[in-house]
């Protein structure tokens, strides 16, 4: 199944996987874990870390 949200709390707690889109790319892919929590690219850093 895929579950589209903003919140990621909510993606930590039910997904595998985390795909975080920005500007209609893939912009990160990994476990919930690590994507939010210690994000590797430069998007995904910028993204309000209240949504994270």
């Amino acid at each position: 199944m895929i579950a589209v949200t903003h919140g990621t709390g909510f993606a930590r707690e039910v997904a595998d996987t985390v795909v975080f889109v920005a500007g209609e790319r893939v912009a990160e892919t990994g476990p919930p874990t690590e994507v939010p929590d210690a994000p590797r690219e430069e998007r995904t850093r910028a993204f309000p870390s209240e949504a994270l």
